[in-house]
């Protein structure tokens, strides 16, 4: 019997554990435990009722073109239960000069396929738009550096377009740093793009081809995809398919050591467990410490990766409150604006069945890698923030029916450049290391999809199970 030990309870644990469950009760004899540092599992992914109104303290859906978080849930028997967000309103603004100013049609992601609609646009200035039109003569070239995403953009584009559009989107998504996260490692569809077409632009309109007849033969989906009861019902389905005995919470692991062909794991308070396997589904800096005695050099490279905080800031309000807000998702704000606020989503516009007809969501984000500082505020002073900066930015002066902060610290870790070559020495060291797995959001995406998929992939190696075929979208 194959025992295994799963340490940390996030979602990549979780998925981890639970294809070992699946495993399980097919005839393969292993066992697993899984430990959580916290009172509760699922990481950030956590949900709540509010005044009719559902919460969401970590992430509030994934991208539906990623297939393992749907793959997980046809597998968890709750498919019926996925939402896909309201596209048909999906509208977003950059604040520019302290007021909103809509997304151009036919942007996609911060790479302009509509010339009109862009020349049209007050977001960029002249020499931007320019700029633009020049970029469709840019020729192929490889990458021989592993350059930032601001350095990559701004040789297509300009400095304004990292401004307006490349740092805050990637602030949303990463909490991070245009000018310090890696372009291979973040956006690796653009580098293969540049490298095959020169410029973004072409390659983005031949994209755009390829889904417009791709959508002639199927349904369009939606960009997003979440859950009825939010996020957390994807953790509250894994954890009943779970067997109680194997989930150990308030369980702090101080160290873990090969030894006679298998591991032992040191419990604080709790002695030392002995184990065939050990997946380590923790924030790399965690699984760095954890392994330190291990192998110093592969704790060293798990120790460089880093992580930025966030927080998310959710109020809620009566519809009337809101009557002044445009239409759409919501807003971007770059950081030459000078406000800690990075963005704010109009949650009862992207998914409708969050809030009850007469009230309405806003959720608003702080933090990332360049205002760690924020982290240090109390909620009081980290809502007057949020309150005074919308009235600032939207008109809205009244205070909301309710409020609630969140703060996830080193939550998001940062793709720096070198990234790809650090993670490719971290799984050949680990691959030399019988027994021994990694999980988690560190090394190749950050997102709920995969996480999951990182999760399975750890199960598949320690437990040496049968790897399924690529599971494909709903």
């Amino acid at each position: 019997m194959k025992r295994i030990a799963i340490i940390g309870g996030g979602i990549s644990g979780l998925s981890a554990a639970f294809y070992m469950e699946k495993a399980r009760a097919a005839g393969v004899e292993l066992e697993y435990t899984l430990f959580e540092s916290g009172q509760r599992l699922g990481g950030c992914m956590s949900s709540d009722y509010i005044e009719g109104c559902l919460v969401e303290a970590g992430p509030d859906s994934f991208l539906t073109e990623k297939p393992w978080a749907l793959s997980l849930c046809q597998e968890l028997g709750i498919a019926d239960q996925l939402i896909g967000s309201n596209d048909s309103q999906r509208k977003t603004y950059i604040v520019v000069k302290g007021r909103l100013v809509v997304m151009p049609d036919g942007l996609m992601f911060m790479v302009p396929t509509r010339l009109v609609p862009t020349a049209l646009s007050p977001l960029f200035s002249w020499r931007t738009k320019i700029r633009m039109a020049r970029e469709l003569l840019h020729p192929p070239r490889p990458m021989h550096n592993d350059e930032t995403v601001a350095e990559m953009v701004e040789r297509h584009f300009g400095a304004e377009v990292v401004d307006r559009l490349a740092d805050p989107l990637l602030s949303g998504v990463y909490g991070g740093d245009a000018g310090k996260l890696s372009a291979r490692a973040v956006l690796p569809r653009f580098v293969e793009m540049e490298e095959k077409y020169g410029s973004l632009s072409r390659a983005m309109l031949a994209a755009r081809q390829k889904m417009s007849q791709a959508a002639g033969k199927q349904p369009a989906r939606s960009l997003f995809t979440s859950l009825k009861d939010g996020m957390q019902q994807m953790v509250d389905a894994v954890v009943t398919r779970l067997d109680p005995a194997a989930i150990r919470l308030r369980q702090h692991i101080q160290r873990v050591y090969p030894e006679n062909g298998g591991w032992r794991v040191s419990i604080e308070m709790n002695g030392d467990e002995r184990y065939d396997a050990v997946i380590l589904a923790t924030p790399a800096n965690v699984a760095g410490t954890l392994l330190d005695g291990v192998d110093r050099g592969l704790a060293r490279n798990l120790l460089d990766i880093t992580y930025s905080s966030s927080v998310t800031v959710t109020l809620g309000y009566y519809k009337d409150q809101l009557a002044k807000l445009p239409p759409g998702f919501g807003f971007l704000v770059p950081r030459s604006e000078g406000t800690r606020m990075l963005a704010c989503t109009f949650v009862h516009n992207k998914f409708p069945h969050r809030a009850p007809a007469d009230k309405g969501i806003l959720r608003c984000f702080l933090g990332g890698a360049r205002d760690e500082a924020v982290l240090g505020l109390t909620d009081e002073e980290m809502l007057d923030t949020v309150y005074r900066e919308l009235r600032d930015l939207v008109k809205l002066d009244a205070r909301p029916i309710f409020a609630r902060v969140y703060r996830w610290r080193e939550a998001m870790a940062q793709y720096e450049p070198g990234h790809i070559a650090r993670v490719q020495s971290i799984e050949k060291r680990v691959a030399e290391i019988p027994g021994l797995a990694l999980a988690g959001n560190a090394y190749h995406g950050i997102g709920v999809p995969d996480c999951i998929r990182s999760g399975k992939e750890a199960a598949n190696s320690v437990a040496q199970l049968t790897p399924e075929s690529q599971p494909t979208p709903l």
